[in-house]
């Protein structure tokens, strides 16, 4: 995709693919009316097989797998012992076999951990990667059979069960209809790497400029952005499409379970929309600091976008015990030494 007129190539995690086609507004409103698919080739595939593999995956990660129907699209966590996000699977079972699609950099390091947690069980974990490709586009329907599909869940819905008692949860401060990913659909279509060539001629080519943004916008946090080494993911409003609280045991799940059920998160995920007066635009790991006083620092920015309609704004995290009426510098160039603070305003989004 990168040989495509204007592309411009992508750094940072997504180098590999393009950033834009030279014009990124554009691309966004495309998207937006579903007239364009993201060159997700970068990301990693991995094809787990055997009759064992959907209850092997529901007792390793976060999500209820056990019984998942064939042609299901879900997402699910791998957790640390102690509950921090250490992988993001995006998975879909076809009657089969389980197809995961993960971050770039992912793959190797999931492959390794679920090879030495195999056992005696009877599951097959192969690295497809060098076989499939994915094309992301602006779509919710689960495609057409020529190949798998994972089909986005967030933000959901919540569900209730027969109890009344919600098997995942939302810690956003708006009720799911009103969330603003109800207005993002997305899909991941995978492609034998061979035919992806073909599959994209004479259709419009978006870059990831556009497709992080409208991530920003719907609050989708995303592995390695919005999460670091403390990460837990009722900070990311991310128990309700990741996360299942009423299944059988796997690690990290106490520290679900605790934060659930006794408290709240000591971090909180913001949408922050920033002065569009200057030209700068804060990185990844820039600090966020309270406009008064002296420029205590309460957090750092994840991912900071350019939006066609909004304008620049950035997914941050942030001490929970920050008011939300704070005023707030985002301080761009911080983390590289050379801070140049742009002023803030918050949006909830992860309820104090």
């Amino acid at each position: 995709m990168l040989s495509l007129p204007g592309a411009v190539a992508a750094e940072g995690p997504d180098a590999g693919v393009a950033w834009h086609y030279g014009d990124p507004v554009a691309e966004q409103r495309a998207l937006v009316r579903g007239e364009a698919f993201v060159d997700l080739s970068h990301r990693g595939v991995v094809r787990v097989a055997g009759p064992d593999r959907l209850g092997w995956l529901n007792s390793t990660t976060s999500q209820a797998l056990a019984a998942l129907p064939a042609g299901t699209s879900t997402e699910s966590l791998v957790l640390s012992p102690t509950g921090r996000i250490e992988h993001d699977l995006h998975l879909l079972d076809d009657g089969e076999a389980t197809w995961i699609t993960v971050e770039p950099g992912e793959r190797e390091p999931l492959v390794a951990w679920l090879l030495k947690m195999r056992f005696t069980l009877r599951v097959e974990v192969e690295d497809v990667t060098g076989a499939w490709a994915v094309l992301g586009e602006p779509s919710r329907e689960p495609g057409d059979g020529a190949g798998p599909v994972w089909v986005d869940p967030w933000p959901g819905p919540v569900p209730a069960n027969e109890g009344g008692a919600a098997d995942t949860a939302s810690y956003a401060a708006v009720p799911t209809p009103l969330h603003p990913g109800a207005e993002r659909p997305w899909r991941e279509v995978l492609v034998p790497r061979a035919e992806l060539a073909a599959r994209a001629a004479g259709r419009r080519a978006a870059g990831t400029w556009a497709a992080e943004a409208l991530r920003v916008e719907a609050w989708r946090p995303r592995l390695g952005l919005e999460t670091d080494e403390r990460s837990i993911p009722h900070e990311l409003d991310w128990l309700r499409t990741a996360v299942h609280l009423h299944k059988g045991c796997y690690r990290g799940q106490e520290t679900v379970a605790k934060v659930h059920n006794l408290g709240r998160p000591p971090r909180r995920l913001v949408l922050l929309h920033l002065d569009g007066s200057t030209h700068d635009l804060p990185a990844h790991g820039d600090d966020v600091v309270l406009a008064e006083g002296p420029g205590r620092v309460v957090g750092r920015v994840t991912t900071a976008a350019r939006h066609h309609e909004l304008g620049p704004v950035a997914l941050a995290v942030l001490k929970r015990s920050v008011p939300v009426e704070a005023p707030l510098f985002a301080v761009a160039g911080s983390a590289a030494g050379e801070p140049r603070p742009v002023a803030a305003a918050q949006e909830v989004v992860v309820a104090p």
